[in-house]
């Protein structure tokens, strides 16, 4: 049966060239066919055929002209990617700078695959074929066997009609069955299926495996602190017993002391003169700890703010190259205490001793409503709380370290007192303070400043006012001696006074500087916008009056370098740079807001800074641009909160700000900001004093030059 199966099979295959396979479907029924399809097309399509043909025009399509119709629009097609980008810069080992890149890549790829398929004539094609040729002849042949049901299925295939193709069957039964016997003795080779030729040089499978560290376990154990059982009764008399050597150890311990304190005063008397000694360490307990503690707690916070530290520490704004001279200043850390949050940073002054230790004095401008005031030391080491706290019960305006005694601090209060702070006691009040008694102010101290020690070695410091008083404050026997300097009066404003008297009114003093070199000059800044040239040898006139500004004289600074320059600021929204020879300032700036502080930089004799009341801090390189600020940003965020005071660290390259919200915000200057002259090949720099004196004097030429020609 298979056999004949399998020779009907190929009697049905061979049947469409011979003509004699299964009879096709008649043509009538193809025909019929046909035409219900075409009818069912005419039936569909007779309607449109019919139907008039109407336009569908948009209410909104516009009505053109037969030449504007006409007129043809031409479109270049370039094979540009209007996706590359333009302004692709790379940096050029060449150069050492980054470069624009001139080309770019237009083409655009939509599809990309790897093939892996190789051509057939290629060597590596016909290796491949003869491998695999001769792995198929190694390998036994299997004939794949016919089921059943196949053979039943190609039956019914096969013979279709049976009165159709009866003839045929016997006609062909010889054939066939010669056919069969055939098959019999020779069966028919398999077909094998070709194989796709890999390609081995894009063989993409692959595997690693990464080692797995072994796990390790450490442990350590700390030794049990050592415990003991104690119990007793308490009675009556051992409580007595107890108090009574309580007693006898107090008695023992006062008998020590007063050698002790004997010795101590000879100490004090052969020390005078050295250096500062740290704190003697106090027998309580928690001021052992306090040390250690306060250690801790500067490493966590050096943790805590360690990106910061970092950009105070190595951060240099390489943007600089690219902004023609501009620069910006980098936040750093900012400061604010709880209980200071609603007092406005009336002071800042930092310490001569230690570069990261200043100081903020907490009052209120706003004269209808003051109340108490603070000072706190802040470090940046420890930005997250102060490290010396004092309260007052009055605002304080002003403050200023001693240069030679750096824990020593002089601080003006609203009340018009003075008084002066010593760090090294452990108290929240001051060591000395004024009274009314000893001749204290009567209006508001705007700013208190040290002095050299007077004759018999007793420290000093001046204070102004707004009562019109410069008084001059020395340490005497633990007391503060007021001495009157000068009082400022107001030129052509006598008042008549009774029986005849004529009365004249005192000015306002808000700020002074004195000279670096010649101690007995200084400048006293007024409320009216004059300032005097005043010398402490002459109480009763001054040395000269400057016609500076309009509205009140906020700050004064003489230049750390050139002993004839100095600068001013004032409420009129100018910042103004005077040689004290000459009645006409140099510099006049313009800076849109009223000017709140303004200050020096220490490293540079052209460079200083400026605050205004919108939050703005400003920085000037007269070297660099003698007519616009390098550097105008915006400090404050709040709109309602505006800059008070600007101060430079006397070392590193960051400036510290105060606003009316309690807060100090310190920030780091760009490097052009701070440009020192390059270095160039074969010669050496030179730095000091005198190339900065030589700096601005060369400045101050150029301008005294162009306001000649212009004069002429």
């Amino acid at each position: 049966m298979p056999a004949k199966a399998g020779g009907r099979r190929r009697q049905g295959q061979g049947g469409p060239s011979q003509g004699k396979g299964v009879p096709p479907r008649p043509a009538k029924a193809v025909a019929k066919k046909r035409d219900e399809d075409a009818s069912t097309e005419a039936g569909e399509g007779a309607d449109e055929w019919t139907s008039v043909r109407t336009l569908v025009k948009p209410a909104d399509q516009l009505e053109l002209t037969e030449a504007e119709l006409k007129e043809e629009f031409t479109r270049i097609l370039t094979a540009d990617n209007p996706h590359a980008p333009q302004n692709i810069v790379r940096y050029s080992f060449k150069d050492g700078a980054y470069k624009p890149v001139s080309y770019v890549d237009q083409m655009a790829i939509h599809l990309s695959l790897n093939g892996n398929m190789i051509l057939k004539d290629s060597d590596e094609g016909r290796r491949q074929s003869i491998r695999s040729s001769i792995s198929e002849e190694k390998a036994p042949v299997e004939t794949p066997a016919v089921t059943s049901e196949e053979t039943e299925f190609k039956d019914e295939e096969s013979t279709g009609d049976t009165q159709a193709a009866g003839e045929e069957e016997a006609e062909g039964s010889g054939t066939a069955e010669v056919a069969e016997a055939a098959e019999a003795e020779e069966p028919p080779p398999p077909k094998v299926k070709e194989k796709k030729l890999a390609n081995q040089f894009n063989f993409t499978e692959r595997a690693t495996r990464t080692l797995n560290n072994p796990l390790r376990e450490r442990a350590c154990q700390s030794e049990p602190t050592p415990c003991k059982d104690f119990s007793a009764t308490a009675n009556q008399w051992k409580i007595y017993d107890a108090y009574v050597e309580e007693l006898q150890k107090m008695e023992k311990s006062k008998e020590k002391e007063k050698p002790r304190a004997q010795v101590a005063k000879k100490d004090e008397e052969k020390k005078k003169g050295r250096k500062l000694t740290s704190l003697e360490a106090q027998s309580d307990d928690m001021n052992k700890i306090s040390k250690a503690a306060k250690i801790m707690e500067r490493m966590v916070n050096q943790n805590t703010f360690d990106d910061i530290a970092q950009d105070f520490k190595y951060f240099e704004d390489a943007s600089d190259e690219y902004r023609d001279q501009q620069g910006t200043l980098l936040p750093l850390w900012k400061f604010q205490y709880d209980k200071a949050k609603r007092l406005a940073v009336t002071a800042i002054s930092w310490n001569p001793k230690y570069k990261d230790l200043f100081a903020v004095g907490y009052g209120s401008y706003d004269f209808m409503k003051q109340g108490r005031g603070m000072l706190l030391l802040y470090t940046m080491k420890n930005p997250s709380f102060p490290e010396y706290v004092f309260s007052s019960e009055c605002g304080v305006m002003c403050l200023d370290f001693h240069k030679d005694h750096p824990y020593l601090m002089a601080v003006g209060f609203y009340d018009g007192n003075v008084a002066i702070y010593n760090l090294k006691k452990a108290t929240s009040q001051p060591t000395y303070k004024s009274s009314a008694k000893s001749g204290k102010h009567t209006e508001p101290v705007w700013q208190v400043k040290w002095q050299k020690d007077d004759m018999d070695n007793n420290l000093n410091f001046f204070s102004i006012s707004s009562d019109g008083r410069i008084v001059s404050w020395t340490l005497v026997k633990n007391e503060l001696v007021h001495t009157d300097v000068i009082k400022l009066s107001v030129e052509g404003t006598t008042m008549q006074g009774p029986e005849g008297l004529q009365l004249q009114t005192l000015g306002c003093g808000t700020s002074f500087a004195f000279h670096k070199k010649m101690d007995y000059l200084f400048l006293v800044g007024t409320e009216e916008g004059k300032i005097y040239m005043c010398s402490k040898h002459y109480s009763s006139q001054f040395l000269d009056v400057f016609e500076a500004h309009h509205m009140a004289v906020d700050s004064l600074s003489w230049n750390p370098y050139h002993l004839k320059v100095f600068i001013s600021c004032s409420s009129d929204w100018t910042v103004k740079i005077w040689d004290y020879t000459i009645k006409t300032p140099v510099f006049v700036y313009d800076l849109s807001s009223a000017v709140g502080d303004v200050a020096w930089s220490p490293y540079s004799s052209t460079v200083f800074a400026a605050v205004t009341t919108d939050g703005k801090a400003h920085v000037f390189d007269m070297s660099v641009n003698k007519y616009e600020a390098l550097c105008t940003q915006l400090v404050v965020a709040k709109k309602r909160n505006k800059t008070t005071h600007i101060q430079f660290n006397p070392v590193y390259p960051v400036v510290i700000i105060g606003d009316e919200r309690g807060h100090v915000i310190s920030l780091k200057l760009s490097p052009n900001l701070r440009k020192m002259p390059k270095e160039k090949k074969g010669q050496e720099v030179k730095k000091g004093p005198e190339v900065e004196i030589a700096k601005l004097d060369k400045l101050l030429n150029l301008m005294r030059e162009s306001e000649s020609k212009a004069g002429e």
